[in-house]
């Protein structure tokens, strides 16, 4: 029976995809879990699985072609069947939305009977980004009594660790997601209930209406050479890219001996090329390849044991290189440096800081100095669009934070309207609370310029990928007591570099330069920032 697949919603903004590159063609056998098509959305290029087997009948959507979600994609049935019923409207066969309908009038029957008190929690969307999230820690284990406001697990999204309150009251009477794995936004979280329900069936008809389970991730262990080499696979299905497949079908290549570099272990292209057969040795070979080395050599060889680590990526690592790459390779960045004299600068921190309660740092001065710059240049406060460049004419500055996942960047809203004193003090609050992982999505969201200062940690200077959608960012270095020339005379001066990286499309050299002038007049002059 033919199906019908439509074009897939992969973001929570998206509207329509443009599909970038057909991996099957019409005639092609389909497994459950080939990659159909690289799908193009608002915010990535992603690859789009099949959830049928069979042959692919019908493409609807050609490469380099855009469509609205839920527009016809592609048909998959029984080669040689009939499909001009359906590439004509009609309902010959059942489609796939006539079947989430079915199944959705199923669950809402079966939601009808519910037992009273039982409240089915949901996998929360935590920040604007996120689609998937990942259970960090439970707090509270089955049969606990859970109490409105008390916190039921840590969940990592793309953006932070945050901690996820109840808003019922009850037993906790079911798990859907264990620690370590991940699951789609709207996934069966926990269900909470009068203690002694059983809500076996419950679960069951969620999952089916709503979100298809996700196999979970296989646990990351750290083992030793011979013990890697005798484990093997139980799951029955090896995952790798239709490419990487064939690549090894060609080679004869064993792909259970590959390991896959990619997302959750997935086998890709490079990893089938860069395979070595003589890299997968039994542990018998091991043992006599080391004696014929050591009978070999006379002289003393030290005998070390090879020893790695393999760290699970989090979602915010995921989402970092995920969101860099793209801004890497996307935006023309191009890098401005200029170096300023700070003597003044030091000066003046130094008169403020004497000050009763006031407490600035060179960071706030750099913050406050980057503001006022941005407000008589505004294009570098900008943005790039396909068909438009956004001018934004309110300065936020978003202030990279290092935390022990990576990095986040919190906002300063209006920054141009904040004292020196109020840049710090919330500057101060936002980072603490951003490496206790207290910090909002909402606080991290909207900044239309970056700020990132590696000076504390005594680098002179460095060059910053774009924070997207901004179309510039300030790298600051440490500030440095060197030789200066000052009224013709060699004299001992205090001097710190800053880096603008910009995107060309927005921003033109002249503009990023007349910026970087302007900044550097207020630093190198404080108490202009003051009037």
């Amino acid at each position: 029976m033919a199906q019908i697949i439509t074009m897939p919603r992969l973001s929570d903004t998206m509207t329509e995809g443009v599909v970038a590159t057909w991996l099957k063609k019409v005639g092609d056998t389909i497994k459950t879990g080939d990659i159909l098509a690289e799908i193009e959305t608002d915010k990535a290029t992603m690859e789009f699985e099949s959830f049928h087997d069979g042959v692919l009948l019908h493409i609807g959507i050609q490469e380099g072609q855009s469509a609205p979600v839920d527009s016809l994609l592609a048909i998959i049935g029984t080669a040689g069947e009939d499909i001009s019923a359906l590439l004509s409207g009609g309902t010959a066969t059942e489609t796939k939305e006539e079947k989430v309908v079915e199944e959705t009038k199923a669950v809402t029957s079966s939601a009808v009977e519910m037992p009273a008190g039982v409240k089915v929690v949901t996998m929360p969307r935590l920040s604007d980004t996120m689609t998937t999230g990942t259970v960090a820690t439970w707090l509270k284990k089955v049969g606990d009594t859970v109490k409105e406001g008390d916190i039921l697990a840590e969940i990592e999204t793309d953006k932070a660790t945050m901690e996820f309150e109840s808003f019922n009251a009850g037993t906790l009477l079911y798990i859907g997601v264990q620690e370590g794995d991940s699951a789609p936004v709207d996934t069966v979280l926990a269900i909470l209930g009068p203690a002694g329900t059983d809500v076996s069936g419950i679960a069951a008809n969620y999952k089916v209406g709503a979100v298809a389970e996700v196999p979970k991730t296989e646990e990351v262990k750290v083992v030793s050479q011979e013990v890697a080499i005798a484990e093997q696979s139980t799951s029955g299905r090896v995952f790798a890219s239709p490419l990487a497949k064939k690549i090894a079908q060609e080679k004869g290549i064993n792909l259970s001996q590959v390991k896959g570099s990619g997302e959750n272990g997935r086998i890709v292209k490079s990893d089938v090329e860069n395979f070595s057969s003589s890299a997968v040795a039994t542990p018998s070979q091991a043992v006599a390849e080391a004696s014929n080395t050591v009978a070999a050599v006379k002289p003393f060889v030290p005998a070390g044991e090879v020893f790695q680590e393999e760290i699970k990526n989090s979602q915010m690592r995921k989402t970092i290189a995920r969101r860099l790459s793209e801004s890497k390779f996307t935006a023309p960045h191009y890098y401005l440096t200029i170096e300023l004299d700070m003597d003044n600068a030091i000066a003046s921190r130094n008169m403020i800081n004497g000050l009763p309660d006031t407490k600035v740092s060179f960071n706030d001065m750099v913050i406050k100095a980057s503001a006022m710059a941005l407000k008589k240049h505004p294009q570098v406060n900008s943005q790039w669009r396909e068909d438009a460049m956004v001018i934004n004419h309110h300065v936020n500055i978003g202030v990279a934070v290092a935390v022990e996942d990576g990095l986040v960047v919190p906002v300063l809203k209006f920054t141009d309207q904040m004292s020196l004193t109020q840049i710090g003090t919330s500057v101060k609050d936002m980072a603490g609370r951003a490496k206790a992982k207290k910090i909002q999505p909402v606080e991290m969201e909207g900044s239309t310029f970056t700020i990132s200062n590696l000076g504390m940690f005594g680098i002179q200077s460095f060059t910053s990928i774009i924070n997207q959608p901004n179309s510039a960012i300030l790298s600051v270095g440490a500030i440095v007591e060197k030789p200066v020339v000052k009224n013709g005379h060699i004299v001992v001066g205090n001097t710190m570099t800053v880096t603008l990286a910009c995107d060309h499309r927005t921003v033109d050299g002249a503009t990023g330069a007349q910026f970087l002038q302007t900044f550097k007049a207020f630093m190198e002059n404080p108490v202009t920032m003051l009037a």
